[in-house]
């Protein structure tokens, strides 16, 4: 509507073709830059928060080492032990079940580590 009033107050015969042609196209391409620089923009936010940072599985245990490491001796271990595979339970590295809330809260499927001896 805007490119025809436009067209009533140009002069002459022969640009009034060429301004209608230019007005036609911008009434398409400004809408179309629009919303391409708006998805532009929304999509690579989206994948500069996915793949820039990830999470850490560590949370509290031992934030001041630079790498978690605990070792046993087998003829200390006893009969049985369970470990802390989730990082969540409150006795790390031993396991107080705390990733049966963990796996219901996230659909995570993680379990302690068991270490037992043979029976003869």
């Amino acid at each position: 509507m805007l490119c025809y009033m436009l067209q009533a107050k140009s002069p002459g015969p022969a640009p009034l073709s060429n301004f209608r042609t230019h007005c036609e196209h911008l009434l398409v391409a400004v809408p179309v830059a629009l919303v391409a620089g708006v998805g532009g923009f929304l999509v690579s936010h989206y994948l500069q928060k996915r793949c820039c940072k990830k999470d850490q599985v560590n949370r509290a245990i031992n934030k001041d080492s630079p790498k978690v490491v605990h070792s046993f001796d087998m003829e200390d271990i006893g009969s049985k032990a369970v470990y802390c595979r989730c990082w969540k339970s409150k006795k790390f590295p031993y396991c107080d079940g705390a990733h049966a809330k963990h796996n219901e809260e996230t659909g995570d499927n993680v379990g302690p580590l068991i270490i037992k001896k043979k029976e003869s």
